[in-house]
């Protein structure tokens, strides 16, 4: 896979869940068999913005060249996703949530392993 195109699901993710998460949080996550209190709310609506803002980062940077800063935005994103893999999977094991948990953990983990792809085999620019 490409660098280009690892970017560009990434941004589709994280649009796609990053727009839902801040505007109807209680419904997003209901589908997963979470109930948010006010507290809860607050913070997922923080991730959303979050998501956001990984979405602009991956959108915009989707061009770049073999840099430091492309070295960075990499070992970022595969830090956060390999993180965000082992949040929702002890999630997922607590049975606090539905099946579709497993979802979320499986594209955390696909995320993870394609930026740990590019930090181990660095892709032609």
């Amino acid at each position: 896979m490409k660098f280009k195109m690892l970017m560009i699901i990434k941004a589709v993710v994280c649009i796609a869940l990053g727009l839902p998460i801040l505007l109807v949080p209680k419904f997003f996550y209901g589908i997963f068999g979470i109930v948010l209190a006010a507290g809860g709310v607050f913070a997922a609506r923080e991730y959303g913005v979050s998501l956001i803002g990984n979405f602009l980062l991956t959108w915009i940077g989707r061009n770049a060249k073999e840099s430091d800063a492309r070295r960075g935005i990499i070992w970022a994103l595969c830090v956060y996703d390999a993180l965000g893999f082992v949040a929702t999977l002890i999630l997922a094991l607590s049975s606090e949530a539905n099946v579709l948990i497993w979802l979320p953990v499986l594209i955390y983990l696909l995320l993870a392993i394609g930026f740990g792809y590019f930090i181990v085999k660095p892709p032609q620019p």
